[in-house]
C-alpha cells in the first residue's frame, strides 16, 4: 500500500510532464514537394560565375529537355541543375550588359560551361561566341 502511494505521487507528475510535452504543438516545417527542387536550393548558389555559351541554329524547332520547342527568338536557357521555368538576370562581364531569361532546358555538356544562351538572349547580351557572365536567380 505504501508503494502504491509513493508510485503515485512520484509518477503523477512525471506522467503530466510527459502528456504536457508530447501534446505540445510542433513547430512548422516547410513540405517539400519535389526532392529536386530541395536539392537545387542547396546546390545552386543565388549567384554564380562562369562562361555563357549560345545555341547553335541547327536546334531551332528541336525539343528541349523540359518538352517544350526550341526557339531562337525567345529568351530562354540552358542550365545543368536549375529547376525549369527559373528566371535568371544573365549579365555579360565583358560589357555589362544584361537580359533576364527562362530556364527550359539541361546543359552545357561543355567543361567549364554554365548556361547555354538563346540565340535572342546571346544577341541582347552582344554575345557571338563564347562570353564570361555572372548569372543571378530571380525570385
Amino acid at each position: 500500500m505504501k508503494l502504491l502511494i509513493q508510485l503515485r505521487t512520484c509518477c503523477l507528475p512525471i506522467g503530466l510532464v510527459c502528456l504536457l510535452v508530447c501534446n505540445a504543438p510542433q513547430p512548422a516545417v516547410a513540405k517539400q514537394t519535389n526532392y529536386v527542387q530541395a536539392v537545387n536550393r542547396v546546390l545552386v548558389a543565388r549567384v554564380e560565375r562562369g562562361i555563357a555559351s549560345r545555341y547553335a541554329r541547327r536546334f531551332e524547332g528541336s525539343r528541349t529537355a523540359s518538352g517544350e520547342l526550341y526557339k531562337g527568338r525567345a529568351l530562354t536557357a540552358a542550365h545543368k541543375s536549375l529547376p525549369f521555368g527559373t528566371r535568371v538576370r544573365v549579365r555579360s562581364l565583358r560589357n555589362g550588359k544584361a537580359v533576364v531569361v527562362r530556364i527550359n532546358d539541361r546543359g552545357p555538356f561543355v567543361a567549364g560551361r554554365i548556361i547555354d544562351l538563346s540565340q535572342a538572349a546571346a544577341q541582347a547580351l552582344g554575345v557571338r561566341g563564347l562570353t564570361r557572365v555572372a548569372i543571378e536567380r530571380l525570385p
